[in-house]
């Protein structure tokens, strides 16, 4: 009898968290590639070496091109809450499936996890209201479009479409109106800048320090979006660098030091001079399953690239801007595609990048992929080749 009552106790206790869980959904993505590259090499003045790799990695190593592979776990689930409303939530872990954060070969990937898109919101028929971190609307306004999403020849990783996935979101997205869809988001300065340095800046202080904008419409295989996306100035490294040694200045008290800080503060401020609002504008045109055929283009420009409005080489003033395109074409039958991409990244200041590819995907079901992909990029900046590299990559992509 008592037996009885420990198995009754055990499986309630199993079961009640279940029942309490049952509006909540555990999902991820697997994807493991093994990749060949071929980089020419440039000097790296942080690591002190060269970038130049000539052999095999997974999921593109720590010295490998192109984006990362998405692996990630979450869960996410909703409540209602009377009068047609939702609280939604989720919260959404990256994974490395293999080492592409360092060199050392065997210590479990110390860093391999961070956060992807994580939030809490309220969903009703006005649409989707939502805090946290997500991708801009900018970014996934052309996702449907992308073919190689997520691998070796991502077109962030191969001709610098610039996708971000924002730390501080305030974020809307409107219903379906017949095809149509509106988002946006602003996003809350924070002290923070945008980069990999991470310095403070104080005076990144606003509700709005960068928002995105994005018009979405699909209808049958028919997709195109528009999309802008501003990030001030105050998110730049130089104005951060600006702001620090004017507050060194102002907190300096005897003449030795106020010397240095106006030293310093004068550098920084002639630094910055040419600092401006990072400006992006993005629209992409697309065909999906039209009889098995998928087809795409993709345009972005991008203005005061690395919040530089001008540049000046041997003597010639530029806008520091950049105009970038993509097409992409596929052909689906049976479980297969086959695909290919070509694009082009045009700086006014001279450098010119152009990249293709040429993709095999076998779908075994609607949740697991293999595929097979080329892709190379030649970078032109006048005498040099050293940023051109090419790879091969033979993948496979779980969902669940």
């Amino acid at each position: 009898m008592n037996r009885k009552l420990i198995s009754l106790a055990v499986a309630a206790a199993i079961t009640a968290p279940a029942a309490a869980l049952a509006d909540v959904t555990l999902y991820g993505k697997t994807h493991v590639s093994i990749d060949w590259f071929d980089i020419k090499g440039a000097w790296d003045s942080d690591e002190g070496d060269t970038t130049e790799y000539n052999g095999w990695a997974l999921n593109r190593g720590k010295s490998g091109k192109g984006n990362g592979r998405g692996n990630h776990l979450g869960v996410k689930g909703s409540e209602d809450v009377g009068g047609g409303l939702k609280a939604i939530y989720q919260i959404e872990f990256g994974l490395a499936l293999a080492n592409e954060r360092d060199h050392k070969i065997a210590n479990g990937d110390e860093s391999g996890l961070d956060m992807r898109n994580t939030y809490v919101g309220v969903k009703g028929d006005f649409g989707t209201f939502f805090v946290g971190r997500h991708d801009t609307p900018l970014n996934i306004s052309t996702l449907p479009l992308e073919m190689f999403d997520d691998t070796m020849a991502d077109y962030a990783g191969t001709l610098d479409f610039d996708d971000i996935m924002a730390d501080n979101t305030i974020a809307y997205i409107s219903p379906n109106w017949s095809g149509f869809q509106f988002a946006a988001a602003t996003i809350p300065g924070s002290a923070s800048t945008y980069g990999d340095g991470g310095l403070r800046n104080y005076k990144s202080d606003s509700l709005a320090g960068g928002y995105s904008l994005a018009a979405t419409y699909g209808n049958g295989p028919w997709y195109f979006s528009a999309a802008y996306e501003v990030m001030a100035d105050q998110f730049s490294e130089t104005k951060a660098k600006v702001n620090k040694a004017k507050a060194r200045f102002d907190a300096a008290n005897d003449a030795a030091e106020i010397t240095r800080a106006a030293t310093a503060l004068n550098d920084a401020k002639a630094a910055a001079k040419n600092s401006a609002d990072f400006k992006k504008y993005r629209v992409g045109l697309g065909i999906r399953d039209l009889s098995g055929f998928y087809l795409s283009a993709i345009y972005e420009r991008q203005e005061a690239v690395g919040f530089v409005e001008k540049k000046t080489v041997n003597g010639k003033t530029t806008d520091k801007d950049t105009n970038i395109w993509q097409g992409q074409i596929g052909y689906a039958f049976g479980n297969n595609m086959i695909k290919g991409m070509y694009g082009r990244n045009k700086l006014k200041d001279g450098d010119d990048a152009k990249s293709w590819a040429v993709g095999f995907d076998h779908n075994f079901s609607k949740r697991t992929k293999l595929y097979a992909l080329y892709t190379k990029v030649d970078v032109d900046k006048k005498d040099t080749k050293e940023d051109d590299w090419k790879g091969l990559s033979l993948g496979v992509i779980h969902d669940f």
